[in-house]
């Protein structure tokens, strides 16, 4: 239990804000591209059933 409070109160590595900030840049990448990667996955996702069906 003493380690985890430890790690809790503990101030190295990435803040809170950091993953906050990612995360949000992230969100923002997915939702200008979401027509761009549907396509994407879509296109794998045939030809992985397509190559499935040769087997």
């Amino acid at each position: 239990m003493k380690e985890w409070k430890n790690f809790l109160t503990e101030e190295e590595g990435i803040g809170v804000v950091e993953v906050i900030l990612i995360l949000v840049v992230l969100i923002g990448l997915v939702i200008i591209f979401k027509k761009e990667i549907t396509a994407l996955i879509n296109d794998i996702f045939a030809k992985i059933t397509e190559r499935a069906g040769q087997l």
